[in-house]
């Protein structure tokens, strides 16, 4: 094995869960009377946690004075529906049973806030991840590699030994600060195109394609 340990993005990476962060987001604009937003819309501003996104939703951004209020409306919002219709990508259950049966240790790092990562991944895949990170507080948000970081203390083991799996630009600097190799999919939400140009060396199709990389 050229690897022990796969640690993975969640959103656009494992699951799909454009639909439930696009009502959440437009819940919380219609709070406000703004502007509804569209899944092509969402779908670009995801990716840095979820204050980048409200942030890049409202009028104005972080100088909107409802700002606060609306990243806790669109938190509260999307806790009670964060898998209304979220569903795990094609063939992702069968690439992480097999990974599991072929000895590999599986980690989700993810910048979606921790209260909701743990429970989407028991959802989800139970038994098929032996840690799930999101964000919080006291732990920088990816590109930083402190998340990874954690992930590998929790294995006890080093970068080289790992693999970073993700769909976006965000995946591969974090992997570059971490000195670890990294493996993009094309399936998520940035396009093919975008990832070569933002310097992923290896980019596959389809989840069972990973074992021709590791």
């Amino acid at each position: 094995m050229k690897y022990e340990i796969i640690i993975f993005d969640l959103d656009g990476t494992l699951i799909n869960s454009l639909e439930d962060l696009k009502d959440s987001v437009n819940y919380m604009l219609y709070e406000f009377e703004y502007s509804k937003k569209t899944l092509f819309d969402v779908r670009n501003a995801v990716g840095n946690g979820v204050e980048k996104l409200v942030e890049r939703m409202i009028p104005d951004g972080i100088e909107n004075p409802n700002y606060e209020k609306c990243l806790k409306i669109f938190r509260d919002h999307y806790s009670k529906n964060m898998d209304k219709k979220t569903v795990a990508y094609p063939y992702i259950m069968e690439m992480l049973e097999t990974l599991q049966s072929k000895g590999y240790k599986i980690a989700v790092v993810s910048n979606k806030f921790d209260t909701a990562v743990k429970p989407l991944c028991k959802k989800y895949f139970d038994g098929l991840v032996n840690i799930a990170i999101g964000q919080s507080k006291d732990m920088k948000k990816k590109p930083e590699p402190d998340t990874v970081f954690l992930a590998l203390q929790h294995f006890q083991s080093t970068p080289e030994k790992a693999v970073f799996v993700g769909d976006s630009e965000v995946d591969i600097q974090t992997a570059q600060n971490a000195n670890m190799d990294c493996i993009s999919v094309s399936w998520g939400y940035r396009s093919k195109n975008f990832l070569t140009q933002n310097n992923a060396k290896i980019i596959i199709d389809k989840p069972l394609d990973i074992f021709e990389h590791i």
